[in-house]
């Protein structure tokens, strides 16, 4: 079976035979071997309980096996009348109507299995350019779980929409955010993973969902313990875990309504996890994940703002505004409200120009001040008067 090719969906389900593997067992039953391999943290390496082996699979290939193993599960013990892929395409096509350019890759194909294949591929694939693609893996397909747990709603009720997904990712966000608030004193390190976190979310709201109605609109065993295992992996992206995350998470447990013993399963769990495959987790292992995505993406950047010069100048010099605050930002830090319309302004721009698309992904926004400190060498000079031109220039 290759994951990267077409067909491999029908050869996935050909080898497992889910009608009988998954059959009067249900996704809590194999919660526990999603959290093992490491679906559930976002870092998938290996594939849920072995039942496929692993042939030299890519990680975002095993990624892909797990989350259509997980629908697989939701899907077989369910009475539908309809097949696995057409659920499938009708479940992400329902949540999705707000999404054209996610539309179109459903349409582009007629045939139910290869739209199947095209929305598993754009579910969980960041361009490779974005960076690492472990800091993907890390925050973003730690999320592939919700689309689980709502694919399961939308075969119970017949029907889902964007908001549902929308209120259980701001639940978890809620959550894992007062989990890395927790400490008392917070390095450099703790703040730039919470802003890292923040910028990673699919669905970006305004404000954050307060702790006490977060945990009020927790609505099953399942999605508490999903909850419980972010936080305790929030906990453990440093490697350490201090007292007052210790605290918070037996707080955050007895919140759930989840037994000590499923709290403390869950710190050790993702210690085990964490010292098994430290080495097959970058970000695991490193105490510098934020310098880390910073290093990878300044050369990335710097070659788009340099491949689109000539057009990205001309966008720029149409926004007057923009250009000013660019400006300013050379010899001043801008203010919050400043730096929102830089922010949206400069994601204007970038859907006008294809091969810039990268930063309208998820955790896109978050290389928006490396773009700031390039572009300011596109402008004319007279708009920053204080430059001064490397002598290598």
């Amino acid at each position: 079976m290759n994951p990267s090719a077409s067909g491999w969906i029908k050869k996935l389900i050909k080898e497992l035979k889910p009608e009988k593997l998954f059959k009067d067992k249900d996704l809590e039953v194999y919660y526990r071997h999603f959290r093992d391999c490491g679906f559930i943290y976002g870092s998938n390496v290996t594939i849920v309980n072995n039942w496929i082996e692993n042939d030299d699979f890519e990680a975002d290939e095993i990624c892909k096996i797990n989350l259509v193993i997980a629908l697989l599960i939701a899907y077989t013990n369910h009475n539908t009348s309809q097949d696995f892929y057409t659920e499938v395409v009708n479940f992400y096509n329902t949540i999705n109507k707000k999404r054209v350019s996610f539309l179109q890759s459903i349409i582009a194909s007629k045939d139910v299995k290869d739209q199947t294949e095209n929305i598993i591929n754009k579910r969980i694939q960041i361009d490779d350019n974005l960076i690492d693609k472990s800091f993907n893996y890390f925050i973003t397909n730690a999320l592939l779980f919700v689309d689980v747990l709502a694919f399961r709603q939308y075969l119970k009720t017949g029907t889902i929409s964007e908001d549902y997904i929308q209120r259980y990712e701001a639940i978890i966000e809620s959550i894992v955010l007062n989990t890395l608030n927790s400490k008392k004193e917070k390095s450099e390190y703790d703040k730039s993973l919470i802003n890292l976190f923040e910028q990673s979310l699919r669905y970006q709201r305004d404000t954050v969902l307060l702790y006490n109605e977060a945990i009020k609109n927790v609505d099953s065993n399942l999605f508490s313990r999903y909850c419980l295992d972010l936080a305790a992996m929030a906990t453990w992206t440093d490697a350490t875990l201090d007292n007052e995350e210790v605290l918070f998470l037996n707080t955050l447990g007895e919140n759930l309504n989840l037994t000590q013993h499923q709290t403390d399963e869950a710190s050790k769990t993702i210690e085990e996890f964490y010292k098994t495959y430290r080495q097959k987790v970058p970000l695991l292992g490193s105490k510098n994940i934020v310098k880390t995505f910073y290093d990878n993406s300044t050369n990335m950047v710097f070659k788009l703002i340099k491949r689109n010069s000539k057009r990205l100048t001309k966008e720029l010099l149409e926004s007057k505004e923009l250009v000013i605050l660019l400006s300013k930002s050379t010899v001043r830090d801008l203010s919050k409200e400043e730096q929102r319309k830089v922010q949206e302004q400069l994601l204007d721009i970038f859907k006008s120009v294809p091969s810039l698309a990268i930063f309208l992904l998820p955790g896109g926004a978050l290389l928006l001040p490396l773009v700031v400190k390039f572009i300011p060498k596109l402008l004319p000079s007279a708009f920053d008067d204080n430059r001064i031109e490397d002598e290598e220039e």
